[in-house]
């Protein structure tokens, strides 16, 4: 499988933003690199944009003007098709709504992404469960679960996938700070085996991974 080594962000600025005064910022208007390996944290007040960031990184919205380019390529030329292998294949995402299906069990969400993304082995995906202690819970409806357990399983979910690239958008914002090392420790580990850049979006409890370049919206 051929790896995408950069994305690249040129003059980016979301189209209800155009006509407002912006603040100093390291993203909007600007040009910035992101590389396969590499460890990212984008802070915002909020209201800044970093969802909107994300989402547009994604593929999920074009509201935008200027350039997101993947080795390269500019996105605007992408298929449908061309979209669906990068999520498939190379970005990982975590929304900040989770996105869980609340009538399946917290291990059928997982499963079910697993599955699809033919990383079908659960082992780790259990062990992760474990660590981060609500294994006791993996076959309660996912709606039923605390906020914090929900960002939990939405977060090993996430992990079972191959990527480049893993955005995680507000992930431990309802966790503690011992559960936000398990958690941080979990993502380095698998960005690691996977050789694969870590970008953090977070207004203020952000994941507590090591040494990250960190960009102001």
């Amino acid at each position: 499988m051929k790896h995408t080594e950069e994305i690249k962000l040129t003059g980016l600025l979301p189209s209800v933003f155009a006509r407002e005064e912006m603040p100093s910022s390291q993203v909007w208007r600007s040009e910035v690199t992101f590389r396969r390996g590499g460890r990212y944290l984008v802070e915002s007040a909020s209201g800044g944009g970093k969802s909107s960031l994300a989402s547009f990184i994604m593929g999920a919205r074009r509201d935008y003007e200027g350039k997101i380019l993947f080795d390269g390529v500019d996105t605007a030329a992408f298929s449908i098709a061309d979209w669906q292998r990068l999520r498939r294949d190379t970005l990982a995402y975590l929304p900040q709504d989770l996105a869980l299906f609340p009538d399946l069990s917290a291990i059928d969400n997982i499963r079910l992404k697993a599955e699809i993304s033919g990383e079908a082995d659960m082992e780790r995906a259990l062990h992760w469960m474990e660590r981060l202690g609500i294994d006791g819970r993996r076959d309660f409806p996912a709606g039923k679960l605390s906020v914090g357990q929900q960002q939990r399983v939405a977060l090993i979910r996430t992990l079972c996938q191959p990527f480049d690239f893993i955005l995680l958008d507000e992930p431990v914002s309802h966790l503690d700070e011992a559960n936000n090392r398990i958690a941080a420790a979990i993502v380095e580990e698998e960005a690691r085996r996977q050789g694969a850049a870590v970008i953090v979006f977070s207004v203020g409890n952000p994941l507590l991974i090591e040494n990250p370049e960190k960009l102001n919206l």
